[in-house]
């Protein structure tokens, strides 16, 4: 996490599957950045609240409040934000199309860059065949990466009292896993075949937890990744270039490696 003080402003914010409501969520994490990162504009490109998580287990501690309060305390001083309901938090999509507290809900949404490219927003869970087809398995899979997580909570604590910084021991197994490496490549596809079919010129979503920037052909797939292991934003500065910001990794701003621009 960076030092106080510093305030970065850019463009735009992506943020996705911070997953509120779960011990999981990296809350505090999340709070510095919001503290230090300001932008014009905001999109919550879902997930944001885990509806899944609070039906099994009530968890809402006062960090996952105060994430809110500081989304909505940045509505009213004037940045545009915009939430598109994920999976976990689907009982906002029946209120799609109208605003609350200041913050349009819409299904996707095309960003235009300060250089003038098209951008589709949208979570990506319509592109996981396990989602699509075959709900309950999701719902189980849900199940045993929380438990993943759960392992990876201790450890970090266990690292926290020696003195380390923190390391996603859920993000090395998932990669580590052939098969889920096949299935975050197959929809990447189709996520990029979904920009295609909107002449967008790049697409940003999340639901797979991997951030990402990496060009297919002539269309930039993004991913903003997640505050539940990586801790990751997606940032669009004020020429249009685009930038993943780690605020795991971050010591000052503006210096992760992860940068790209569409021109």
């Amino acid at each position: 996490m960076q030092d106080e003080g510093k305030t970065v402003k850019c463009r735009t914010i992506w943020l996705s599957d911070i997953h509120l409501g779960t011990r999981d969520c990296k809350a505090e994490f999340l709070i510095d950045f919001l503290r230090q990162y300001d932008a014009d504009k905001i999109y919550l490109v879902g997930d944001i609240i885990d509806g899944w998580s609070l039906k099994r287990q009530w968890y809402w501690p006062s960090t996952h409040s105060t994430v809110i309060q500081k989304i909505l305390r940045k509505s009213r001083k004037g940045t545009e934000v915009i939430f598109i309901p994920g999976n976990h938090d689907e009982f906002l999509r029946p209120y799609v199309g109208l605003e609350i507290g200041d913050i349009k809900l819409l299904r996707e949404d095309i960003h235009t860059t300060a250089d003038g490219k098209r951008l589709l927003i949208m979570h990506g869970d319509e592109f996981d065949s396990v989602m699509a087809y075959a709900k309950w398995i999701a719902h189980i899979g849900d199940y045993f990466y929380m438990q993943l997580l759960k392992v990876n909570r201790w450890l970090n604590n266990a690292r926290q009292k020696m003195g380390l910084s923190y390391w996603s021991l859920s993000a090395k197994v998932k990669y580590k896993v052939k098969s889920a490496v096949q299935i975050i490549s197959d929809f990447e596809h189709y996520i990029v075949d979904a920009a295609k079919r909107h002449q967008a010129d790049g697409v940003v979503c999340g639901h797979i937890h991997h951030a990402e920037i990496k060009p297919y052909g002539s269309i930039l797939y993004c991913n903003d990744g997640d505050w539940v292991e990586s801790c990751t934003a997606l940032v669009e500065w004020f020429d249009g270039r685009l930038e993943i910001i780690n605020w795991t990794k971050t010591d000052s701003p503006n210096n992760d490696e992860t940068q790209f621009s569409l021109s």
